[in-house]
């Protein structure tokens, strides 16, 4: 086996990987559902394949970039999926946000001799254009130890933080405080705004002060997309380890309401929500 890299999901985060890998010199092998993406990473030099099997097939990392739960299951499990054509010693790495039960079915599934970690990511789209994505990983650490320079092109840090499953909780707790204070900087700005005080000033003063945040900083950047799913997968583990969790209940319904125009309305100084027509 050599050390090929394969990508599955050649999205907003897999792609930037692929690009990453073969900027190091990492032989690439990817698939995905969208020709624009396939074709993007054939310009990139990555051997591009029509079905998870196929990339699977002789790679020695086979990392899984695709939105939900069920995804996964779709291009890692049955005769077409990834496992079916991993040979012992591969390593199925889960990169998408996922609920650890998932994680712990991807395992029950692996044919003996291939390893499964859960390496969530936290850094978001630019983090991964970047190769700075910071990477919370759990399961075996030898088998994090003997993959480590593969993950290296992509990566500003990696973290063990257990078992399997440990790094989707690791960005379970990652989301919510990511949403909590997207709902707490704008709901902040939105009230000094209305007592007079203009958000861009105030926010400029912010980042000088104790509250200056990554957040704060790159708000007009961020896309706030996946809230919904994010913080569903957090009531989905405090149910679980039976926590309330207010704070997340009320970034849930703030963030249902706030859109990338209603933020960019609010930092170029008006109203957070549209006034009414008169």
């Amino acid at each position: 086996m050599d050390r090929t890299f394969a990508v599955i999901g050649l999205g907003a985060m897999g792609l930037p990987v692929v690009r990453h890998l073969r900027a190091a010199g990492v032989p690439v092998v990817a698939c995905d559902l969208d020709p624009a993406a396939v074709a993007a990473a054939a310009d990139l030099r990555a051997r591009v394949v029509a079905s998870a099997v196929a990339a699977a097939r002789g790679a020695e990392v086979v990392a899984v970039f695709v939105p939900t739960d069920d995804d996964v299951r779709a291009v890692c499990l049955g005769p077409r999926g990834a496992l079916a054509a991993m040979a012992p010693g591969s390593v199925l790495l889960l990169c998408s946000s996922l609920r650890p039960d998932t994680c712990a079915e991807m395992a029950a599934a692996a044919p003996p001799g291939v390893d499964v970690l859960d390496a969530a990511l936290t850094g978001g789209v630019r983090g991964a254009e970047a190769g700075q994505v910071n990477l919370l990983v759990g399961g075996d650490p030898a088998v994090l130890e003997r993959i480590r320079p593969l993950l290296a092109p992509w990566t500003v840090a990696v973290h063990h933080l257990g078992p399997l499953g440990a790094g989707q909780i690791g960005k379970t707790a990652n989301n919510l405080v990511h949403w909590a204070q997207i709902s707490a900087i704008t709901e902040a700005l939105e009230l000094a705004r209305r007592a007079g005080v203009p958000v861009p000033l105030l926010r400029r003063a912010l980042m000088d002060g104790p509250t200056d945040s990554r957040t704060l900083r790159e708000l007009d950047q961020m896309r706030l997309t996946w809230h919904a799913k994010d913080l569903a997968n957090t009531a989905a583990l405090a149910e679980r380890v039976d926590l309330p969790v207010p704070v997340a209940d009320t970034a849930r319904a703030v963030m249902r309401t706030i859109g990338v125009d209603d933020v960019a309305r609010l930092l170029a100084g008006g109203p957070l929500h549209p006034l009414p027509s008169a």
